[in-house]
């Protein structure tokens, strides 16, 4: 594919994304099936509750992730900067959009050294789509993935529903686990694998941290849609009907957070998908993530400045702050441990 087709494509998929009319799954995340039972009796300063964490050693204020989508070159070079600056100001994990356009391409779409000057003391994670991992040259992009911006580990994503419905999408998914063991084994830095809408099942989970991946992001259904996204990027009433028929298909994210921390108890966690405030982020982490991460929530304040992303993440942090709070939890550890029922009341 042509540079100019790349760039095109991802600049449709930020205008489609920031109208959520156009891109929301209509499958919920799952999160309003869950409430915590209410302490009235917190015993707790609120102000000195601890949401401190850490990602790879590199100690986090909150445990939130910014996860980004980039869009043409002019518009993601902003985005990123205004990520990075308020994952700086705020101590947040941040990470980027796919590399693959500033791997291919001379544009590197604001993913160079200078996000790390800008974002020097919080882990960053570079991104490649699992599709671009097959065969020789799958180690070299992700090398060079990481030390273009000085990466702290790599996401590699998984959208094979998204690449079916795509027209000129990577069809042919044959050897990919293998070159995720492959490039486990061959970085310096740790490996994440993440869905980008449809989820992780438990037995994909398993197989992924048996090659060697260090963390998950389940990245489920109730937020952004990307079949719905190529749905509307459609020229054609045939691949329309293809896509938007897998609108609402995908495993919600709530479910997906529970099933996985079950099966795996000790693997390290991020909720992602349908994560709408520091309430869901809350139940989240007590479900058993150990970060949540927001994508579509942030962009149109990214493309603005980093004062309003940063403005719209104080506002969740406040949000898991109080839901610490009125759950008697002074940490997260205790957050985890705090009663969470479903809405027939049962464990």
């Amino acid at each position: 594919m042509k540079d100019a087709e790349l760039l095109q494509r991802k600049n449709d998929h930020l205008d489609i994304v920031l109208d959520p009319e156009r891109a929301r799954s209509r499958t919920r995340a799952g999160f309003e099936r869950f409430r915590f039972e209410h302490c009235a009796l917190p015993e707790l300063d609120l102000d000195r509750i601890d949401l401190g964490t850490t990602l790879f050693g590199k100690p986090l204020k909150a445990p939130l992730l910014i996860s980004s989508m980039t869009g043409g070159a002019e518009r993601a070079l902003i985005i990123n900067r205004h990520l990075a600056q308020a994952a700086q100001a705020l101590g947040l994990a941040m990470g980027v959009g796919s590399q693959r356009i500033a791997i291919e391409s001379d544009a590197n779409v604001g993913l160079d050294h200078s996000l790390r000057e800008i974002a020097p003391d919080v882990p960053l994670l570079a991104n490649l789509g699992a599709a671009q991992l097959k065969g020789r040259r799958g180690c070299d992009y992700a090398r060079r993935a990481v030390e273009m911006i000085d990466a702290d580990a790599l996401i590699v994503h998984l959208n094979p529903l998204q690449e079916a419905v795509q027209n000129g999408g990577d069809r042919d998914w044959r050897g990919v686990l293998d070159a995720i063991e492959q490039i486990a084994g061959a970085l310096d830095v740790p490996l994440i694998a993440k869905e980008v809408g449809a989820g992780l099942s438990v037995g994909v989970a398993r197989r992924l941290v048996d090659a060697g991946v260090a963390m998950l992001d389940v990245a489920g259904a109730g937020g952004t849609s990307w079949a719905a996204v190529e749905g509307e990027r459609a020229t054609e009433p045939h691949q329309r009907a293809v896509a938007m028929a897998f609108a609402d298909w995908g495993i919600p994210t709530a479910e997906a957070v529970r099933d996985i921390r079950r099966a795996l108890p000790t693997t390290p966690l991020i909720a992602s998908g349908g994560i709408a405030d520091g309430i869901d982020a809350a139940k989240a982490l007590a479900l058993g993530a150990d970060l949540a991460g927001q994508a579509a929530a942030t962009l149109a304040g990214a493309t603005d400045s980093s004062e309003a992303v940063i403005r719209h993440f104080r506002v969740v942090i406040d949000q898991l702050r109080i839901a610490c709070f009125c759950t008697g939890s002074a940490d997260l550890a205790a957050l985890k441990r705090a009663p969470l029922l479903d809405r027939e009341g049962r464990d």
